[in-house]
């Protein structure tokens, strides 16, 4: 029987999980690491694209959730962060912040659409932080693939990478069709970006970059739909993001403004 919904969680490691059964922790590129069982669904089982973890990151369990997860809405969360519920900032267990399937099968009565709420760099556009922070030409082949393949998305491209805000990590819980329709677009286009660009002979943390472009881009897409009526904005909504571990807010702010003034590359997640 269908699920009303199901978010996997993506995760390369045994971490805490929450026990809701809302959740589906993914084991991420298993087929990289066939000798580690972490006691989670793997993601290398059908259809899959398991052995581009060390490129696509989180993708992977959205690729999988895609292909295989049987429910009308479906998610992607990650081991460290989630969508926030009621509960969000109550308490010091953190899992508790967590939004429950209680609470989430309701909402999406009047909601297609769960996001996290949008990052806002002020001071940068989505293009510039990203160029500042990892390298520009991916993005630019990116947006020569749209150009090809998608030439109705081309304007709303340019007009997405020169705001300042945008729905990051890749994060979402969307309506199953519209899910289809998002993941059949995006990642046509990452395979032939990745046909382009390969790995660029980059260190481990920048090669993740098609799972950086598609935060991007995806907001592209979802301006698009906008656009054309398919999504109306009236049945999106943003919940607060729960970062497990919390965030070194000065250590991250440091990178951002090394990467802005002093073209400083990020090397890690913060």
């Amino acid at each position: 029987m269908e699920k009303k919904v199901e978010v996997v969680i993506a995760t390369h490691k045994k971490y805490k999980m929450p026990t809701d059964d809302l959740y589906l922790p993914i084991h991420v590129g298993a087929e990289l690491n066939k000798d580690k069982d972490l006691g989670y669904q793997k993601d290398n089982v059908g259809d899959n694209i398991s052995d581009k973890n060390d490129r696509y990151s989180e993708l992977t369990a959205l690729y999988w959730a895609w292909k295989h997860v049987d429910a009308e809405y479906i998610g992607l969360a990650h081991y460290r962060r989630h969508f926030g519920g009621k509960n969000y900032h109550h308490g010091k267990d953190r899992l508790n912040w967590l939004v429950t399937k209680a609470e989430l099968e309701p909402m999406l009565n009047n909601y297609d659409v769960i996001l996290p709420r949008k990052r806002r760099y002020y001071i940068e556009t989505l293009y510039s932080h990203y160029k500042h922070t990892h390298y520009s030409n991916q993005l630019d082949v990116t947006s020569d693939i749209i150009k090809e393949k998608y030439p109705e998305y081309a304007d709303t491209y340019e007009k997405v990478i020169n705001k300042t805000s945008g729905y990051m990590f890749n994060m979402v819980i969307m309506r199953k069709d519209l899910l289809d329709a998002y993941c059949t677009w995006l990642f046509d286009i990452l395979f032939e970006l990745e046909k382009r660009l390969g790995t660029q002979n980059l260190d481990a943390f920048q090669q993740r970059f098609y799972g950086r472009v598609s935060e991007i881009i995806f907001n592209v897409w979802l301006e698009k739909q906008f656009e054309n009526g398919v999504i109306d904005k009236k049945r999106v909504k943003e919940l607060p993001i729960v970062y497990v571990e919390g965030v070194n807010w000065w250590k991250k702010g440091t990178a951002f403004l090394k990467a802005k003034f002093f073209n400083k590359k990020y090397e890690n997640s913060f």
